[in-house]
């Protein structure tokens, strides 16, 4: 079970160190004035949408802004969250992987039934989705891993107190 653990953390510890860097300078063009990014990457998330015809980036459907501000507020904290109790081996990081995996499994069915139902995205643009679905997926499994004995926590468990005889 240990080298089940040990490589499905490095696989998500490379997606939580994605997200925490791409999250905030390039998602986050969405929903925030332009004026916060320097051009370089304005320009860089143009030529994505160009190259992949993306075309939420584009348009900026209500939900689409909506899952934006999900993945800002709440799941790119949790990424940062999850790349420390991965490399602290922390024994709550069951919990956070399993919420953050659940959350972004959720959104990925909002913009995936988007993408396949409008028939306006291309299969170019759909395969650059499906991976987060992906490491959704395995996030949820990690957080439904049991720990190993080695990383088992004593949190919340009290040592035994020896009681004083009675005379």
């Amino acid at each position: 079970m240990g080298v089940l653990h040990k490589l499905l953390d490095a696989v998500l510890f490379l997606f939580f160190l994605i997200i925490a860097v791409a999250a905030p300078l390039i998602d986050a063009q969405t929903c925030l004035p332009l004026e916060f990014f320097p051009d370089f990457l304005v320009d860089l998330k143009q030529w994505y949408s160009r190259e992949y015809g993306d075309y939420l980036f584009v348009e900026k459907p209500a939900f689409f802004i909506g899952i934006v501000w999900l993945e800002l507020l709440f799941q790119w904290p949790l990424s940062l969250i999850n790349l420390y109790g991965i490399f602290a081996q922390a024994p709550w990081f069951n919990i956070t992987c399993l919420i953050y995996g659940v959350s972004v499994f959720t959104s990925m069915i909002a913009i995936l039934a988007e993408l396949i139902g409008s028939g306006k995205a291309s299969d170019k643009l759909v395969m650059v989705y499906f991976p987060f679905m992906g490491f959704a997926i395995l996030a949820i499994l990690r957080g439904l891993l049991p720990n190993s004995s080695k990383t088992h926590s004593s949190y919340g468990k009290r040592t035994p107190v020896p009681r004083k005889k009675r005379v």
